[in-house]
C-alpha cells in the first residue's frame, strides 16, 4: 500500500508535551496519529468502501509478492 505524507501546522510546545509523555507511556507519537487516522477512517468511510480499499490493498500485496505490474493501481 502506498503512503502518503500529512503535514499540518501545531502549536510546538503542545506537541513537544504530547510526545514527552506518550514516551513516557511507551508509546509513539506516529503510532498514535495512524491510530487516530485509522479511527477517522473507519467512522467517516462508508463500509463499502473500505472493503473495497481492503481488497484493493490486498491484490496490491499479492501482485507485489509475485512480480506482477502493478499499473492497474495507478490513477490518471
Amino acid at each position: 500500500m502506498k503512503k502518503a505524507i500529512i503535514n499540518i501546522s501545531y502549536d510546538e510546545e503542545k506537541l513537544s508535551a504530547t510526545k514527552l509523555y506518550l514516551e513516557q507511556k511507551g508509546s509513539n507519537f506516529d503510532d498514535e496519529i495512524v491510530k487516530m487516522l485509522d479511527t477517522l477512517f473507519n467512522k467517516t468511510v462508508p463500509s463499502g468502501v473500505r472493503k473495497f480499499i481492503s481488497m484493493k490493498s490486498e491484490s496490491y500485496i499479492t501482485d507485489s509478492k509475485s512480480g506482477k505490474s502493478e499499473k492497474h493501481f495507478n490513477r490518471p
